[in-house]
């Protein structure tokens, strides 16, 4: 199994960004896929999860503004964040099943 994240980077607040998660060595669309995020002194927290028959789950505080879907003919998970914040700032995670985590890409959110 292999998940590698891409599409951090450095926006002001109120910017977008799209994460990417390319995967590998395993049926994609078969399993659940979701992204979760860290940030220093503080647990993961897991953010959006979409499940294989297709529904979303976002955790109350991206509600609104962060959409996650999955393109099974690429094997690859996204996660469109819009009207990011400062308290968005962390390292972001992809999941498979919370069992199987790519290695991170760093978002940060400042102006």
């Amino acid at each position: 199994v292999q998940l590698v994240e891409s599409g951090g980077g450095l926006v002001q607040p109120g910017g977008s960004l799209r994460l990417s998660c390319a995967a590998s060595g395993f049926t994609f669309s078969r399993y659940n896929m979701g992204w979760a995020r860290q940030v220093p002194e503080k647990g993961l927290e897991w953010v959006s999860g979409i499940y294989s028959d297709g529904s979303t789950y976002y955790t109350d505080s991206v509600k609104g503004r962060f959409t996650i879907s999955r393109d099974n003919a690429k094997n690859t998970l996204y996660l469109q964040m819009n009207s990011l914040k400062p308290e968005d700032t962390a390292v972001y995670y992809c999941a498979r099943e919370l069992n199987d985590w790519g290695q991170g890409t760093q978002v940060t959110v400042s102006s």
